[in-house]
């Protein structure tokens, strides 16, 4: 009997460990037990002269890191927008990361590209963007944000009479930027990256919802970016985008969306009057590694002129090889050395297919209203309109909400997180995992709510 070579020994190991982790999120408590976290300490050590057998570094990855990790992938994580990638994403993801492809070229990653433009074709129609629209993938909101925008810039410069990508910003006419009062983080990260600043912008109010005034909107006048968002972080409200549209386009006015994970709301029946008017904007920003249930990392930004993604993200150089039959993925990101990260986004597409994506959709939603449901019914208060899959609980106070929300996190069947909205302290849910059940939920709510009675 022949034994197995190293590498397939190795990889049936890694494949072996990563099968029984998985297995055992369903089980375990959602968050790591103190001791396995004290453990990770066992990690830090000097660097070795000597390097360790493949076996060894692998084997002690598991044995110390599985047990100290959250379990994000789990059905009763709740803390954040994160997806729990699916199965069939997992498994693309091994192959593709066997595959080790460098996706910059069409002609030396065929394959990749492909698969990629095939993903990016797909999202186009789910999403009912205009023909023509570029995308890139990226790693997250916050490079999708930075990607998109960077494109706003070079339009609404180029419009000003100035080759911002080849002269910079200083001595460049000013751009007015219109944000929510309620924008994500990170897009003001963004904008930051971007050199266009954090604190240059227009703040615009927001309603008991958190979803921006259009009425409250600035005359426009001269170059502008407006930033709108599909999908409050806290309340999931959408802003009334159709609405910022007329107000800002005629004035000729870049609108973007940010719609990490609200975009996603557009493949549902149900909840797709929320995205009414966001095919009117120019751009836009998604994680498929929320709603979609992709590993990380998986950003994709949306130019409705893919000209003007390529304009301010294209690389020029002696040893790269110009392709103009086939999209170079490269001229559509700022990353030139990537992973194929749009492969999994293509399997889990091609897995779940229109109706699969809108029923993963649904069902998030529907838990999310069978939280607040519980919560209300338990005599807690629900701070918003559960509208897509974000919930707001409040304990009493301040202080309460945080001591309840502390005592869910130790007690271990579900992990949510806390966030301060609008003034107030809530424990913030957040539905998105395709492996969430209705028994995940009511186990969840059952074991939240005899912590909050015992604490309040």
């Amino acid at each position: 009997m022949n034994e197995k070579d190293p590498l397939t020994t190795l990889l049936d190991d890694a494949a072996r460990r990563g099968i029984a982790y998985r297995q055992s999120c369903g089980d375990r408590a959602v968050a790591p037990s103190e001791t396995a976290v004290a453990a990770v300490q066992r990690l830090v050590e000097p660097f070795s002269e000597e390097g360790r057998p493949d076996e060894e570094v692998l084997a002690l990855l598991d044995e110390i890191g599985s047990p100290a990790t959250m379990a994000m992938a789990g059905p009763r994580f709740f803390g954040f927008v994160i997806g729990g990638s699916l199965p069939v994403t997992v498994a693309t993801n091994w192959l593709s990361t066997a595959w080790d492809q460098n996706v910059v070229m069409h002609e030396v990653t065929p394959a990749t590209a492909t698969v990629e433009k095939v993903a990016i074709d797909w999202m186009v129609d789910l999403f009912g963007f205009p023909a023509g629209t570029g995308a890139g993938f990226v790693t997250g909101a916050t490079v999708a944000n930075f990607t998109a925008l960077a494109a706003a810039r070079h339009r609404v410069f180029e419009d000003a009479g100035w080759n911002v990508e080849a002269d910079g910003l200083i001595g460049a006419p000013p751009v007015t930027l219109i944000v929510s009062n309620e924008a994500h983080p990170t897009l003001f990260k963004s904008l930051g990256m971007l050199g266009l600043g954090r604190e240059r912008v227009v703040r615009v109010p927001t309603d008991g919802q958190g979803r921006m005034i259009s009425s409250e909107l600035p005359d426009i006048d001269g170059p502008t970016i407006v930033c709108t968002q599909a999908g409050n972080i806290n309340t999931g409200a959408f802003d009334p985008i159709a609405d910022i549209c007329a107000a800002a386009k005629p004035h000729g006015a870049w609108v973007h969306v940010d719609g990490a994970f609200g975009l996603w709301a557009e493949a549902s029946a149900a909840h797709r009057s929320l995205t009414a008017g966001m095919q009117q904007a120019d751009s836009w920003a998604t994680d498929a590694h929320k709603w979609l249930n992709v590993p990380y990392d998986g950003g994709i930004a949306f130019v409705r002129n893919a000209s003007d993604l390529a304009a301010s993200m294209a690389i020029t150089a002696d040893y790269l090889l110009t392709d103009t039959e086939h999209r170079n993925p490269s001229d559509y990101t700022p990353e030139l050395s990537r992973r194929g990260r749009g492969v999994d986004v293509w399997a889990a597409l091609l897995s779940l297919g229109r109706k699969g994506v809108e029923e993963l959709v649904d069902r998030c939603c529907r838990h999310a209203r069978r939280f607040a449901e519980g919560f209300s019914e338990a005599g807690f208060e629900v701070l918003n309109d559960v509208v897509l899959n974000q919930v707001l609980v409040d304990f009493g106070n301040d202080a309460d909400t945080r001591r309840v929300i502390d005592a869910i996190q130790a007690e271990g069947t579900c992990w949510c997180g806390v966030t301060v909205w609008q003034g107030r302290t809530a424990m913030r849910i957040s539905v998105s995992n395709w492996a969430t059940t209705n028994e995940d939920v009511e186990k969840s709510l059952s074991a939240m709510i005899a912590v909050a009675r015992r604490l309040v």
